[in-house]
């Protein structure tokens, strides 16, 4: 029996869509919420196809209701004419020609069928959502029919979209809009709260009862553990009331499903997840409350595992879930936030290619024949970055070969509906791997014992020929060993530091597999929850390729020398090292130098003669002496301090800075600024040099006797003369040694003759020490 069918605003446009597709293989249908699109669409292509129609429906739920209500409206049951095909479930047979599919599921379809025989047309729905199997899907679909199958047609729908982009993908196809039976909506907000979400769902449904006398409510949740929680804090109220709360997301049984959005006698309260924004319709819905929030998958950037977080949802979808009120009259929407956040959020959510982990979509594609991502067509192009990172982990999996082409065990792990490294954990680890896999893939959502039966299913394990399950973690996460630093500090392979927040099974474990890290804003380091033991050794066997050996030279704090580090790597994780001396002596000598350096020059030699040395030079107009260099080739040979010392003894230091100026800028520092002069005495004056000031000598008075005239160096600078009495304190400084003897020379040999009347002060000091 026809089940009972209503008109709906897409069937006036059904002759444009048919006539569209006469002519043209694509076609954009934008159509809001309500309009029917997902259901008289697909059946009216029955009638004007011959071959099998796909439906591609973003969530389980929205595909078995979609096939029930089509196969309802024909008068069959589903799995007739009419089936759906979603993880863990599959309703068709032979006479099946109009199927719902989920994106997943389609990507397999493709990969197994990828001409997609007897396949007349694909509905690509709520394509606005753009989540990454879809936009792989559309690649795929778009690439297909520009080579082997011109024929099919695709039709690309949504309720929110931008048609004109979808459009020129397709080559410049029509673009159709349906109108939609959208009454008036009055749109409330509230004001920030710091209760409880149950408490804001609980208070709002409880107004919107007392408010309106009838229609149900449908109130847009996170997630199931929300949905559980809003549901114990409404049902008092509600059986008070004679109200039906009822739970709608997609691990429910099909029969819960059923009983949430079916027709009934009595008033309902129907708890959501954002499974009822789009694709189904719920009859009888007055009224709307918005939590503004969602589940949505959040790769995990150390692991690639998808992780679901609550975030707000975008502009779009918060009109997609208000518009469910104002289908059969005018509604009533109340969201739990404030209009400033709403007017705050962005306009549609970005696409899932554009910042998820793409080493899926990567494993897809190789398997499909596709070597090189970008080589496809892409509405919006992955990252590079994300491509290069996805291909990098497929070949420490052990998917691709060293020529990038994808493997035997590729294939394999291809054909498993699991992340790459959850596949290749299921058929490493067996039975075991495939219970562990399952676990990891459900989190904690309750379809682990559904996952892992599938996977026992497709790989038909057999114990004697699997890993442990440790070697098989490691297999599946390779790029995530660590090494226990302290007690629960790890250091991974990559690099980076994390903590361990549970070591249960890994107490004495010195190396280990990460299986769940986390960053946390309010942790320093990443978090990791869940980790194996390994050995060592087992990175040696099975990953030969990413062990490496390096000689280091490093330099030892304590002892003060330079020392060699042999050591055997994971990556750049240590897995065992040994020290002792060096054989690259030129990789010594420049590290015990740098570290002399930093020592300070006062441990190799006198500070004062250095900084001397380096004033001769400024004055010479030369370039600065060169530290570094000079202890560099003292250190030749040397691997330690006390060794440096040694050879550094008795001016070594000041020695070997001179020959490192050469021997032009060494006759021009002793021509320009000699290190002493000769004095008519004999005796050896040091000349001294300081920034910006004159040089100068200083000697006892009597040491210039017989100097007419200033001593001068260079190109004839005269030196500042500190006169020195027989005590060395100053009698005089002068730069005019000749004005001293003729001016001042008398009365300074009165005074000092008198104190020191043991020295000889001649009255003439010019013929002193001349023959």
């Amino acid at each position: 029996m026809v089940g009972l069918v209503i008109a709906l605003p897409v069937d006036a446009l059904i002759p444009s869509i048919l006539e569209s597709l006469r002519t043209t293989p694509n076609l954009v249908l934008e159509a809001p919420p309500g309009a029917g699109k997902t259901t008289r669409v697909p059946a009216a292509l029955l009638g004007a196809l011959k071959g099998q129609i796909l439906v591609l429906e973003p969530r389980r739920l929205a595909a078995r209701l979609a096939a029930r209500r089509v196969a309802s409206e024909l008068g069959e049951q589903p799995g007739q004419t009419v089936g759906y095909q979603v993880r863990f479930e599959q309703v068709g047979g032979p006479s099946t020609r109009l199927r719902f599919l989920t994106e997943g599921v389609l990507t397999r379809q493709l990969l197994s069928d990828p001409d997609l025989k007897n396949v007349d047309a694909v509905i690509l729905d709520e394509f606005h959502e753009r989540h990454l199997e879809g936009d792989l899907a559309l690649a795929l679909l778009h690439r297909l029919q520009q080579t082997r199958r011109p024929d099919l047609r695709l039709v690309v729908m949504s309720a929110t979209l931008h048609g004109e982009p979808i459009s020129a993908f397709l080559g410049g196809c029509p673009v159709l809009r349906s109108d939609g039976r959208l009454f008036d909506l009055l749109v409330g907000y509230t004001p920030h709260s710091a209760d409880s979400l149950e408490t804001q769902v609980a208070e709002a449904v409880e107004a919107l009862v007392k408010e309106q006398s009838q229609g149900d409510i449908l109130v847009f949740l996170p997630g199931a553990a929300e949905i559980r929680r809003c549901q114990r804090a409404l049902q008092r109220f509600a059986d008070h009331r004679g109200v039906l709360v009822l739970p709608l997301y997609g691990d429910l049984s099909p029969q819960e499903q059923d009983r949430a959005v079916a027709p009934s006698d009595q008033r309902k309260v129907i708890l959501s997840t954002n499974v009822a924004e789009s694709s189904i319709t719920i009859e009888g819905v007055r009224a709307v409350v918005d939590s503004g929030l969602a589940r949505i998958p959040k790769d995990n950037p150390w692991t690639g595992l998808a992780r679901i977080e609550i975030q707000r949802v975008a502009q779009a979808s918060a009109v997609q879930r208000a518009g469910r009120a104002g289908r059969t009259g005018p509604g009533r929407v109340i969201r739990l936030y404030t209009k400033e956040d709403f007017l705050r959020r962005p306009a549609y959510d970005t696409a899932e290619i554009t910042r998820r982990e793409l080493a899926q979509l990567c494993l897809d594609l190789h398997a499909a024949g596709l070597r090189n991502p970008l080589d496809l067509q892409w509405l919006d192009s992955p990252p590079e970055a994300a491509l290069v990172a996805a291909e990098d982990l497929l070949h420490r999996l052990g998917a691709l070969d060293a020529n990038g082409a994808i493997t035997p065990f590729g294939r394999r792990i291809a054909a498993l509906p699991l992340h790459p490294r959850l596949a290749a954990l299921a058929i490493h680890g067996g039975v075991e791997g495939c219970a562990a896999a399952a676990g990891l893939a459900a989190g904690n959502r309750p379809q682990a014992a559904q996952i892992e039966d599938q996977l026992l299913r497709l790989t038909s394990p057999k114990r004697s020929q699997h890993d442990p399950l440790p070697q098989a973690y490691l297999r599946a996460f390779p790029d995530r060993v660590a090494r226990r630093r302290k007690s629960n500090e790890l250091l991974l392979s990559g690099g980076a530091s994390a903590v361990l927040l549970n070591d249960k099974g890994v107490e004495t474990a010195e190396f280990v597999v990460a299986l769940d890290i986390e960053d946390r804003p309010d942790q320093g380091l990443p978090i990791v929850r869940q980790a194996s033991p390994i050995q060592a050794d087992w990175l040696l066997d099975l990953f030969p390729d990413r062990v490496t050996a390096r000689e280091t030279v490093t330099w030892n704090r304590t002892a003060e020398r330079v020392e060699a580090v042999s050591a055997l790597l994971y990556d750049s994780l240590v897995l065992e090292e040994s020290r002792g001396q060096t054989s690259d002596s030129e990789q010594a000598a420049a590290l015990l130098a740098a570290k002399a350096v930093e020592a300070g020059v006062h441990r190799f030699a006198e500070a004062e003669s250095i900084q001397l040395l380096r004033n001769r030079a400024a004055f010479a107009g030369l370039p600065d002496v060169d530290l570094e260099s000079a202890l560099r080739r003292l250190s030749h040979g040397l691997s330690s301090f006390r060794e440096l010392e040694q050879m550094t003894r008795d001016g070594g230091l000041e020695r070997a800075l001179v020959d490192g100026l050469g021997p032009n800028a060494q006759r021009t520092l002793e021509r320009a600024a000699p290190e002493s002069i000769k004095l008519p005495s004999g005796r050896r004056a040091k000349v001294q040099y300081a920034p910006g000031q004159t040089p100068w000598v200083a000697s006892r008075l009597q040491d210039f006797f017989g100097m007419a005239e200033s001593p001068r160096i260079g190109d004839g600078t005269p030196l500042v003369v500190h006169l020195l009495a027989p005590n060395r304190r100053p009698v005089q400084m002068t730069q005019d040694l000749a004005g001293f003897w003729e001016r001042l020379y008398p009365q300074v040999r009165k005074e000092l003759s008198r104190r020191y009347p043991r020295h000889s002060w001649p009255e003439n000091p010019y013929n002193v020490y001349r023959d």
